[in-house]
């Protein structure tokens, strides 16, 4: 341990010297492995942002939920839409059997979706999602209630005229007053506003509940058709239902209520929010993938630099290892003296790229909505990979240092 902290402080002196007498050989020399560090750890550190940011808006929706729609979920490759733009669409009839028929879910519900505009005397809001719901919504969709309440079971049967508002569309309508009571008007007709959803902001993807209203499907489809509307049905598993137990059982209700032939096709979608998250996990993968590639150039060009840091620095202290092997230093004391110091340098450039790095996180971070964080992991991977390549390019010049005839080494350096 005693020679171990010796050569670790006799390096460190001798790196540090070498920053302080040759500052622009040492900053040149350098600067390889700090831009290197700095594509690679950037990289991973914008897409570590974004895999969170996604995963937790992905995370918004329950995990043990499952779509019934016209259209696959698909992300990358060729998508061959001619094969379901034909299919029918979901139905009330298709969830009210699911919900007769299924023994594995807790709930079920359906929702249509139409964009206008929510009006409220002088003041409207443009492009609101109406989304037209069966009474369970609430069971398979996170949301919460700021203020009034859902609907009842009664209210959503007869098709009351009533509506949920988000938080966005209550503060525009209603920047002085409570909206609970107030009648807003959608489709040119009066609606009163039972309930406010909590505020929420805007997910990676650009959703957001606090610019919808959502309205008993049967009051929606009073004034708007839903035939050939893009519907979904929304079944949520029971308790320790697995998806795949519950999407067999789905699709065998579905083919019988299709009255699908064993060899026909399926006509009809069952997505789930795992589908995505394998999407974008495929995606990531190959953006690390040229991450490396760009950052590994950097750090092959740095690692030279260091190698010849190294190999002038044997050069310069030719006597100096003489005089230590003539007093009894031993080839590997040289070696790991040369390595620990090619090492330390290396490990400097990186330190500069990952601080290059959090110092652009907190300024992205405090002047726009997208969140960057470098986290613990990737700091110590940036020294890690820093550590790597120092250790590498240090090997030859250490090798030849300690390889050295002291006599020679004494009389080349006089």
């Amino acid at each position: 341990m005693v020679l171990i902290l010796r050569l670790v402080r006799e390096s460190f002196l001798f790196a540090f010297q070498a920053v302080i007498v040759n500052k622009v050989r040492t900053i040149l020399s350098l600067l390889g492995i700090t831009i290197g560090i700095f594509c690679v750890i950037s990289v991973f550190t914008v897409f570590d942002s974004m895999e969170s940011a996604i995963r937790k808006s992905i995370a918004s929706l329950w995990s043990n939920v499952l779509y019934v729609q016209k259209w696959p979920w698909a992300m990358g490759g060729d998508y061959p839409w001619w094969k379901y733009w034909q299919r029918p669409e979901a139905s009330l009839d298709d969830m009210k059997e699911i919900e007769r028929r299924s023994n594995l879910t807790e709930a079920v519900a359906y929702m249509v979706q139409v964009n206008k505009t929510v009006k409220y005397l002088n003041n409207y809001i443009e492009n609101i999602g109406v989304l037209g719901v069966t009474q369970d919504f609430d069971k398979v969709w996170k949301f919460d209630l700021a203020n009034g309440r859902y609907f009842s079971s009664s209210e959503s049967m007869s098709g009351k005229n009533i509506a949920v508002i988000g938080d966005e569309i209550a503060t525009t309508l209603f920047p002085e007053g409570d909206p609970i009571g107030k009648k807003i008007k959608i489709f040119g007709r009066n609606i009163e506003v039972i309930g406010v959803l909590k505020k929420e902001g805007e997910d990676f993807f650009g959703n957001s509940n606090d610019k919808v209203v959502f309205i008993p499907i049967n009051y929606f489809k009073t004034i708007i058709s839903i035939r050939d509307m893009d519907a979904t049905i929304i079944v949520k598993a029971k308790s320790l239902v697995p998806n795949d137990e519950l999407r067999d059982e789905l699709t065998g209700i579905m083919r019988s209520i299709r009255k699908l032939k064993p060899s026909a096709e399926d006509n009809f979608a069952i997505n789930e929010t795992d589908i995505i998250t394998k999407g974008f996990d495929n995606l990531f993968h190959i953006i690390a993938m040229v991450g490396w590639i760009i950052g590994g150039f950097s750090l092959l060009v740095g690692g030279f630099g260091i190698a010849n840091i190294m190999f002038v620095s044997v050069k310069e202290r030719t006597n100096i290892i003489g005089i230590q092997k003539a007093l009894g230093a031993k080839k590997y004391f040289i070696l790991l003296q040369f390595l620990f110091e090619a090492i330390f340098l290396s490990v400097i450039g990186g330190v500069i790229g990952l601080f290059i790095i959090l110092m652009l996180t907190l300024i992205i971070s405090n002047t726009t909505s997208f969140t960057l964080i470098l986290t613990q992991g990737n700091i110590l991977l940036g020294i890690g990979v820093s550590a790597v390549i120092g250790l590498i390019s240090g090997i030859l010049p250490a090798y030849s240092a300690s390889k050295l005839d002291p006599v020679e080494a004494m009389r080349t350096g006089v």
